[in-house]
């Protein structure tokens, strides 16, 4: 038979591993969410330059053809940038509709990390 003392003991010892691993968990969920954070952060910085930098540059490439093909063939190069830009476009959006549909792994490691505990406790 366990003394009241004993089982006191051994349940404040539980209570204790309990909170330290929740405390554990929710550190993990933290790092997690900061470095998701910073990642969507990179992400937009350089694809606001990206974006900002190719249409610029695509643009000044397409205004200086034209001008170059005035005599000969303007509509014809007005056309084909005008289809050009329009794929270009068109392509982006799909893999942004595509990307957004995948979703992201937020908290993954966090999630299987609180599988792996619930496995481990399970009788």
């Amino acid at each position: 038979m366990t003394s009241p003392l004993r089982l006191g003991a051994s349940m404040r010892g539980l209570a204790g591993t309990v909170l330290e691993l929740c405390q554990v968990r929710l550190e993990l969920l933290s790092v997690e969410a900061q470095e998701e954070v910073l990642r969507v952060a990179g992400l937009l910085a350089f694809g606001a330059v990206a974006v900002v930098g190719l249409s610029l540059g695509l643009g000044f490439l397409a205004i200086l053809i034209t001008v170059a093909l005035w005599d000969v063939q303007r509509l014809l190069a007005l056309a084909v940038f005008s289809t050009l830009f329009l794929v270009i476009g068109g392509l982006a959006g799909w893999q942004v509709r595509e990307r957004l549909r995948s979703g992201s792994r937020l908290f993954a490691t966090s999630i299987e990390e609180l599988k792996r505990d619930r496995e481990e406790l399970r009788p």
